[in-house]
């Protein structure tokens, strides 16, 4: 009787919101993720400059690059466990402008020590969109137009690493300094956090519940009025630290589901870093391109993920809403947001194929740059489909899935790109591009053995709800 819910129509559940507050929400959270992509690759386009300035290697350079999506590894770990426990809202504000802080402290290094080390602790606080974001989709959508907001926010990370060397490439070839590359990237974080602070409200359904209670307390003066997640507030605070800090690999080794899936999203992430460095050694290296023209080569994978996206609203959404209809009143089966990861996973390795051997110089320039549209291409819908799928099976437990992901993507984007330079310049792009074309097809059945599983899966999982379908 005292225990406080949100009623079917409840103004104050973000599901009721208005659509256009909820698109203006999810534009705002996807933004701020495209943010953080473009940070993390926009120094691909100054290697040239930072090399010069502090005296660096190639493989230093990278790991300048690459430490700042290796800070993703522990960000997450933070950031969408303690959104779970303090809101959505909190994390941002309190991350963004320390992200910020950061970005001017590589602006300003005056040692290659300095730089490596201002990369990689920007991107710990560069993190929070990646589970934040996820998570205030779920928050405000249910799963018949959840998948619609999740275009943009799968784009952005996706996009933003496009086109962050065209943008440090053109900053490169300007004839200003290449500090301006992240005085750029700093301005804009700052809109980033002007628009949090305006216009992002709380989302996460627990803390609004409490805060409802709260209320309730004081204008009735009744204190038997309490929310769901005030029920564990008498766990020692210890306790909530580890459960917060501990839940994400807990979650990764005992859900076979979260871990198929994070496997197949790390590759494709980490492997669209490792293609990223790979660029200059196919298109510097064999077609002589600098590195302001180098930067116009990213622009085929932003086209293929925008194709993709149009691809997802035209065919595959309207065949998810048509299984909500079917199934109403009950959930959807998660496994039907599969579907699209198995038409396109074989796509995704004959991308590889496709990149690596038409690079060679005696042929056209637009043979890898067409296997890079459909790299983009297939790397979204795949992406999309898996990320659908965990929000779909795990819920209220989304932010601590998206969580164990992104660390775990996180350390494959920050660590294979490492190897790039060499193994393409060792190989040459078509036998490099054919090892990853081979994994990519040893990946290939994961959406399909969970599909044929998934529900047997779901019903042994500690963590995602029962659904009635």
């Amino acid at each position: 009787m005292f225990l406080v819910e949100f009623g079917p129509e409840d103004p104050d559940d973000p599901k009721n919101w208005s659509r256009r507050k909820r698109w203006y929400l999810t534009t705002i959270a996807s933004l701020i993720a495209f943010n953080a992509g473009v940070a993390s690759s926009a120094p691909a386009g100054l290697a040239s400059n930072l090399a010069l300035q502090f005296a660096m290697s190639e493989e230093l350079v990278v790991l300048c690059i690459s430490l700042f999506v290796t800070g993703y590894c522990v960000g997450p770990l933070l950031w969408g466990p303690l959104s779970e426990q303090y809101g959505r809202r909190p994390v941002f504000l309190s991350t963004l402008p320390i992200y910020t802080c950061f970005q001017i402290g590589c602006a300003l290094a005056q040692n290659r020590a300095s730089i490596i080390i201002f990369r990689l602790l920007a991107g710990i606080f560069a993190a929070a969109p990646f589970t934040n974001s996820g998570a205030i989709i779920s928050d405000i959508w249910d799963a018949s137009t959840r998948g619609k907001a999740n275009i943009l926010f799968a784009n952005a990370p996706f996009i933003g690493s496009a086109l962050g060397p065209l943008v440090g490439g053109y900053i490169s070839v300007s004839g200003i300094s290449w500090r301006w590359t992240f005085w750029v990237l700093t301005i804009f974080n700052g809109v980033c956090i002007a628009l949090v602070i305006v216009s992002l409200p709380e989302t996460y359904l627990p803390i609004l519940l409490s805060q409802k209670a709260r209320k309730m307390r004081v204008e009735t003066g009744d204190h038997r009025y309490y929310a769901p997640m005030e029920t564990n507030q008498l766990v020692a605070f210890t306790d909530r630290i580890k459960q917060t800090l501990l839940r994400p690999f807990k979650m990764l080794f005992q859900e076979p589901m979260l871990a198929a899936t994070t496997v197949y999203t790390s590759f494709i992430y980490g492997t669209m870093y490792m293609v990223f460095e790979a660029f200059p050694s196919v298109y510097q290296g064999e077609h002589g391109f600098n590195p302001g023209t180098l930067g116009l080569t990213y622009l085929p994978v932003v086209a293929g993920c925008v194709s993709a996206s149009f691809v997802y609203l035209i065919v595959f959404n309207p065949r998810y809403e048509a299984a909500v209809r079917q199934y109403k009143p009950h959930h959807v089966p998660p496994e039907v947001r599969l579907e699209m990861a198995m038409w396109t996973s074989p796509l995704y390795a004959i991308a590889f194929f496709w990149f690596g051997w038409t690079s060679f110089p005696s042929l056209t320039v637009w043979g890898p740059l067409s296997g890079a549209f459909f790299l983009g291409f297939s790397s979204i819908l795949l992406f999309l489909s898996l990320i659908n799928y965990t929000v779909d099976v795990y819920l209220f437990a989304a932010a601590s899935a998206l969580a164990a992901n992104t660390v775990v993507r996180s350390a494959a984007a920050g660590g294979l790109p490492l190897f790039a330079p060499r193994m393409y310049s060792a190989l040459n792009p078509r036998w490099a591009s054919t090892i990853l074309g081979c994994v990519a097809l040893l990946m290939m059945p994961i959406p399909f053995v969970l599909y044929k599983y998934g529900t047997k899966l779901r019903a042994k999982s500690k963590f995602a709800p029962r659904l009635h379908s």
